[in-house]
């Protein structure tokens, strides 16, 4: 497994690991939707580094791989955007 797929897992891991319990059973819920709304910011969990999207920006990842903005908590949104933000600047600051 190269460098690049094991951070997406760690980021992706880390994100999920901020959610309550009540959170995680919005976002299982969530995911029997067909697509998102409109505008509706989502993190793509199998791409986290692309960051925070607005639907419908093409490609939008199955539902079961999204993790919806309306799904959470506003402070845990808050949380997600500074972590995918940190890891963002990492990334572009380690040598390739």
């Amino acid at each position: 497994m190269n460098n690049d797929i094991r951070k997406e897992y760690v980021t992706r891991d880390t994100i999920l690991r901020l959610l309550s319990d009540d959170e995680i059973a919005r976002v299982s819920t969530a995911e029997t939707a067909a697509r998102l709304d409109d505008g509706d910011e989502y993190v793509d969990l199998d791409a986290p580094d692309r960051g925070v999207q607005r639907a419908p920006e093409p490609p939008v990842a199955p539902m079961g791989h999204v993790l919806a903005r309306k799904a959470v908590l506003d402070k845990t949104w808050h949380d997600i955007v500074i972590l995918l933000a940190a890891h963002r600047n990492a990334a572009e600051a380690s040598p390739r």
